[in-house]
């Protein structure tokens, strides 16, 4: 018997093991979430979600952490408890990012998606919009449509906040379009009382009201009380604006009675005090873990202490030893304090340096596209009047023109990316070039600077060098182009000399001296090494007589130290100055020959295509026609996104150049629209966006390629022929 009882006892005790271990996890701890919501005892609901995030964390599953901080969040916005949601949301979308395959979920993209909700009820719509973007972005990785309509009337909703009736009502009607289905009728009825809100807005107050009425007609099949209580709201203010006092002041009581039901049914889910007791409840589970820490570190310093006791008691047998494991012990302790100091100043200036890089290249990201569209408009008209046949007097400045033009581009991205300079991000090209040409035609693009200054320009190249050579000629014209223009700045009736001698050569590799020699007004002793500071010329005076932003040198410095090489700088003050490098080379001993024939054959394939041209500055239009015409081309120019896509359906082109900035909707969205109906029509994208950072993301929209603004004509040309061939 007593055997009996023992063997009873350990089943007993083992089935409430396995209960308590069924009971202490995520899976049961949602599904008492799920059945409370249901039930409309959010109280638990919340508090199975809290417990579900603190098991999350304490076995450290952060992917699971940030699906219930997504469900807390989503209970907060069902509770119209939207500051709180907006947090919850912050943090799931924060705790989805750190999971080790960050690979996008529904749950991510619905939080961001929510978040913009909350966002918009706060009236914070500048931040709603960039978070209903990244769900838009998400859901089109998820290939989830579902949400494209709901997406759509938010979008509108902020456009009607922001006074862009226009593109508002355009997405409303698009809405309003579809049947009437359970899914879609409180879209359909939230987009006709946004028209109506609209409507008020431009003093229709009539059409005002038939929009209200149909909104409310559809909301009648509905159990959305919410949305109700709003229209009848606004059917009350309309009428009262157009002083029909009677129907005013009756959808006015209809509408407070609604939100007092409305109050009772939220009370019954949630009552304030239930609440604020759970808000206390976690600010005093955080207080908790705090004063646990706390204990847990008070037990460390009294057994500390203690062992500080058994020292001193030794002291007679040990002293010596005692005294100097004391002493060992006071320096570790303020070195780690003093390490622990610095170590919080240098996460303070962190912070700051990365605040600092972020609206360094938020500024630099401004001005490249401010530059690059007037930039495009001197490349284009150049190529242009060089396939005009121009004179041979011409063709010497058109030709400049076109290398100085061509630079400023290069100058431009390489502007941008000083900062991946220093972090390794910029990569070396080994391509084939002729130094010596390179060089002369750096002389020519410069020489009207020489004459502005009366300067004695030269140039002097050893005849040892190779012809052939591989490395990289466009990080070595922005090299010499900034040494050049400095010396021929600095100096005023005196001379310029760059001299190039072969070091060290055979058959496979050379090195190159390169010297630049002026007799400027030269560089003080104490100056030398800052001139290589960024925005720094040696002084004030200098920057405001001379002008420029004192990026230059930093640049060659930088550039100079990637291609394997250093700069070395000799100066008296009133002689002149020299800067000095040596750099190594790879002799090309079977160049390649480059021809244009084949790049003409490509183009062949323009020959009676019929492009569509969507572009809203007229300079750029001109440029664009021009260029694909002189190939024989036939072409159709349209400034807006809309106009773009009723073109599209009604004509069958062969290709479209859509750029992405166009006023209304933007060119992304027009593609999107365009893919809905057709996915075949080639879509080349024209912008003047750093191509590294968003070519992806343009073709995530449904573009089959991107050219980039300035046009380089031989890449413009060699797109647009690849992607005509691959259709």
């Amino acid at each position: 018997m007593k055997y009996i009882i023992v063997f009873i006892a350990l089943i007993s005790l083992n089935l409430y093991s396995q209960t308590t271990s069924n009971k202490d996890s995520i899976s049961y701890f949602s599904t008492q979430t799920t059945e409370n919501i249901k039930a409309n005892k959010y109280k638990n609901a919340l508090l199975y979600t809290q417990k579900a995030i603190d098991y999350s964390e304490a076995n450290r599953n952060i992917s699971a952490q940030a699906d219930q901080t997504y469900i807390l969040g989503k209970i907060y916005f069902d509770l119209q408890k939207y500051d709180d949601a907006i947090d919850s949301f912050t943090e799931s979308i924060s705790l989805f990012e750190q999971t080790k395959k960050k690979k996008t979920t529904t749950n991510l993209a619905t939080a961001y998606y929510y978040q913009g909700l909350a966002l918009i009820v706060k009236s914070n719509f500048s931040t709603a919009e960039i978070a209903l973007h990244k769900a838009k972005y998400f859901f089109n990785q998820l290939k989830n449509t579902d949400y494209d309509e709901l997406l759509d009337l938010q979008e509108g909703i902020i456009y009607r906040n922001n006074g862009n009736f226009e593109m508002a009502t355009s997405l409303f009607n698009n809405i309003v379009a579809k049947p009437i289905t359970t899914t879609s009728a409180n879209s359909i009825a939230e987009a006709f009382y946004q028209i109506g809100l609209i409507e008020k807005e431009n003093n229709r107050n009539n059409l005002a009201i038939s929009y209200f009425n149909r909104a409310l007609t559809i909301n009648e099949n509905q159990e959305n009380l919410e949305q109700k209580a709003k229209i009848l709201l606004a059917l009350s203010n309309v009428y009262n604006t157009i002083l029909d006092k009677s129907n005013a002041y009756s959808y006015l009581k209809m509408h407070l009675n609604l939100k007092e039901n409305l109050s009772l049914v939220n009370n019954e889910k949630l009552g304030i005090d239930d609440y604020e007791n759970f808000k206390e409840t976690q600010r005093l589970n955080k207080l908790e873990k705090v004063q646990k820490q706390n204990i847990e570190n008070e037990r460390t310093n009294k057994f500390s202490k203690l062992i500080n006791l058994l020292s001193v008691s030794l002291i007679s047998i040990l002293s010596l030893l005692s005294f100097s494991l004391y002493k060992t012990n006071k320096i570790k302790k303020k070195s780690n304090q003093l390490l622990q100091e610095k170590n919080s100043e240098l996460i303070v200036e962190k912070e700051k340096t990365e605040k600092a890089s972020q609206a360094r290249s938020d500024f630099l990201s401004t001005v490249s596209h401010e530059l690059r569209t007037p930039l495009n408009a001197i490349n284009g008209i150049t190529h242009l009047l060089l396939e005009e046949d121009p004179k041979k007097s011409q063709l010497h400045y058109l030709s400049s023109l076109k290398f100085s033009s061509n630079y400023l581009a290069t100058f431009i991205n390489e502007i941008l990316e000083v900062n991946r300079i220093d972090s390794n991000k910029v990569e070396i090209e080994y391509i084939n070039f002729n130094i010596k040409n390179l060089l002369e035609d750096i002389k020519n693009s410069l020489q009207e600077q020489a004459i502005k200054n009366n300067n004695n320009f030269s140039l002097t190249i050893d005849p040892k060098i190779p012809d052939n050579l591989i490395g990289d000629p466009t990080k070595l014209s922005q090299i010499f182009m900034n040494l050049i223009n400095n010396a021929l700045k600095f100096t005023k009736d005196g001379k310029v000399n760059v001299t190039a001698k072969l070091i060290t050569g055979d058959t496979k590799t050379a090195k190159i001296w390169f010297d630049i020699t002026d007799t400027g007004i030269g560089i003080p002793d104490d100056k030398q090494e800052i001139v290589f500071e960024s925005f720094s010329q040696g002084s004030v005076a200098i920057n405001r007589k001379y002008g420029g932003t004192g990026l230059g040198l930093t640049i060659v410095k930088k550039l100079i130290e990637i291609l394997g090489g250093t700069i070395a700088l000799k100066s008296k003050l009133g002689k002149g100055s020299t800067f000095t490098f040596g750099l190594d080379f790879i002799v090309d001993s079977n160049p390649v020959q480059i021809t244009e024939k084949p790049a003409i054959t490509e183009l062949d394939t323009l020959k009676n295509k019929k492009i569509l041209i969507i572009e809203d500055n007229k300079i750029n239009q001109m440029i664009t026609k021009r260029m694909v015409e002189n190939r024989g081309a036939i072409t159709e120019i349209i400034d807006n996104g809309e106009d773009a896509i009723e073109l599209i359906k009604n004509n069958d082109y062969e290709l479209v150049l859509m750029d992405v900035h166009l006023p209304g909707i933007n060119g992304t969205i027009a593609t999107q629209k365009v893919r809905k109906f057709n996915t075949k029509l080639p879509i080349i994208a024209l912008t003047a966006i750093s191509l590294n950072e968003n070519r992806e993301m343009l073709l995530s929209f449904g573009m089959n390629d991107v050219i980039m603004k300035p046009f380089v004509p031989e890449k413009f040309y060699q797109v647009i022929a690849q992607t005509l061939a691959k259709f």
